[in-house]
Parts: structure tokens; C-alpha cells; sequence
């Protein structure tokens, strides 16, 4: 009977750890949801025509196919408001920045071939190739590229937290929001999304973390 009953104590103590911990998680998550909101609030735009001009756009990466060789809508997305920003004369130059972590892998390689295509001068095109995430992206346009303000490209969700993470390190940023992607292609990009919003929070303001690489000042 006392093994019993001291298993059946144990039992509902892990239990409660247990939801104690989901709960502080489901907390934190809310917090940096609603910090990364207000941080964006009146930030972002949906019409090229309407975002005010600034000298230079940060184009977030992604990769150009899903793992499954189709197109990804978001990179499609992203590259055509980026090109209607340029074409309305809202910013003179774009910086490309993503993932280049293998010789087959490029995607500030693939985004300026994309712009270029859409009618951008090549002239006019800067690869970040050291944008391995949001939070080195945004740092980078001001410790490499030398811009305080910088128009952000990508999803509405995405612009948010980058905003978030540029009013931290200087750089003030405003956002044109790429059209979104539907649901079903869109579901575990929201996911992680949760997920980012809840590790940039230790990433800023715990560890303090820079870009994994900085590369020579571009003028």
C-alpha cells in the first residue's frame, strides 16, 4: 500500500510539473507575440505605393523550392513586392539576404536572379550571404551595409518580428508586406514562426547574440 501510494503522489506531481511548465511556456509565447506586435504596430504596409522611401530594402530569404521540388509561394511572394517597391521608387537599392550554407544551396543568389528577371538592374542588387537568420539579417544591414532605415520585404508576420529585432539594434525599419500563402502551405512556417517569436526574446535581451558572421563593410 505505501508503494502504491507514494507512486500515485509521484505520478501527480510529474503531472503537475508538467502543466506548470506548459503553462509558463504558452505564457512566454503570448508575451513575445504581443511585445513583437505592438513593436510592429503602424510599422507595415501592403501597397508599395504607400510605404514612405528610404534609401535601401532588406529582402528576407527563403528558399526558392520546398523540399518536394515544388515552388514556394513565399519566396514568389516576396521577390514580386520587393520588385513593385523598386518599380514605385520607394528605395534605389535592395539587399538580398539568406541562407548560403552550401555551394547548392544559395538563396541571395536565387533572389537576384529573381529581382533581376523582374526587371531590376543587377547594379541595383546587394547579397547578404551571411543571412542565416532574421536576427542577422537585420543587424547586418547596419554593421555591413553602414543603413539606419531600411524597408523590410517579406510575409506581414515575418516583417513583424524583424521590425522588433531592428528597433533593438538601431535600425529604423518599416515593412511592405509580401502577399500571404494560403493555409495548407503555410501551416508549419506559422508554427516555427510561435517558435522564433519565443527565442528572440533570450536571443536579445539574455544572451545578447550578433550575427554568426560579419563580413567587410560594404559602402
Amino acid at each position: 500500500m505505501r508503494v502504491s501510494l507514494t507512486r500515485s503522489t509521484t505520478s501527480r506531481l510529474a503531472w503537475r510539473i508538467a502543466l506548470a511548465a506548459c503553462a509558463v511556456c504558452v505564457l512566454w509565447a503570448a508575451g513575445a507575440h504581443f511585445l513583437v506586435v505592438e513593436a510592429a504596430r503602424g510599422r507595415t504596409y501592403s501597397d508599395a505605393a504607400a510605404v514612405p522611401p528610404r534609401h535601401v530594402g532588406l529582402v528576407l530569404g527563403c528558399s526558392r523550392l520546398f523540399a518536394d521540388g515544388r515552388r514556394n509561394t513565399f519566396f514568389d511572394n516576396r521577390m514580386l513586392a520587393a520588385a513593385q517597391l523598386f518599380g514605385a521608387g520607394k528605395v534605389d537599392y535592395l539587399i538580398v539576404s539568406g541562407d548560403n550554407h552550401s555551394h547548392d544551396y544559395d538563396e541571395p543568389k536565387d533572389m537576384k536572379e529573381a529581382l533581376v528577371r523582374a526587371g531590376v538592374p543587377d547594379s541595383r542588387v546587394y547579397c547578404d550571404y551571411a543571412g542565416f537568420r532574421t536576427l542577422d539579417s537585420v543587424i547586418q544591414v547596419r554593421a555591413v551595409f553602414g543603413q539606419t532605415s531600411v524597408v523590410v520585404v517579406s510575409q506581414g508576420f515575418h516583417n513583424q518580428r524583424a521590425i522588433f529585432i531592428a528597433r533593438h539594434a538601431g535600425v529604423d525599419a518599416i515593412g511592405l508586406n509580401a502577399p500571404e500563402v494560403d493555409a495548407y502551405n503555410s501551416f508549419m512556417t506559422r508554427c516555427r514562426e510561435v517558435l522564433a517569436r519565443a527565442n528572440t526574446l533570450p536571443d536579445l535581451f539574455v544572451f545578447r547574440r550578433g550575427p554568426r558572421f560579419l563580413g567587410e563593410r560594404v559602402s
